[in-house]
């Protein structure tokens, strides 16, 4: 199995294709993909590029780590896994304040009521205002 790399700096207008041309000078190449943005479909700027073989993914950042490629000096390195982040499952630590919802509030000794119904029709001024234009 080959080694994956990473391929910093790109240009914003560099495509997959691209890339996987620039990269087979230095080997086989399994896969090469540009990153882009799920919400603009804009590129990231980074990608990844899978080589064949060790020797020819050392070859490769050898020979294109800091090189020109589109007017920008590409970063090339081993790609690393991602470390995962705080578990999203686990409750966030409490916040300072009374608890709204009938929650446990240790500043209190216990649970806290919930809060007072807001009136209907917003504030004093806006009620004012609202009287005027009538």
């Amino acid at each position: 199995m080959g080694k994956k790399l990473f391929v910093g700096n790109l240009s914003f207008d560099t495509t997959s294709e691209q890339l996987s041309a620039l990269f087979a000078a230095a080997g086989a190449i399994q896969s090469a993909m540009v990153m882009s943005d799920r919400a603009t479909g804009r590129s990231r700027g980074f990608g990844f590029v899978e080589m064949g073989t060790d020797e020819e993914a050392q070859r490769a950042i050898t020979e294109f780590n800091g090189k020109e490629f589109q007017g920008r000096n590409l970063n090339v390195d081993v790609a690393r896994e991602r470390t995962p982040g705080a578990p999203r499952d686990f409750p966030r630590s409490p916040r300072p304040g009374p608890s709204f919802d009938m929650g446990f509030d240790p500043r209190e000794g216990g649970f806290s009521p919930p809060p007072k119904p807001r009136k209907e029709g917003g504030s004093r001024r806006n009620l004012r205002a609202r009287k005027r234009s009538l």
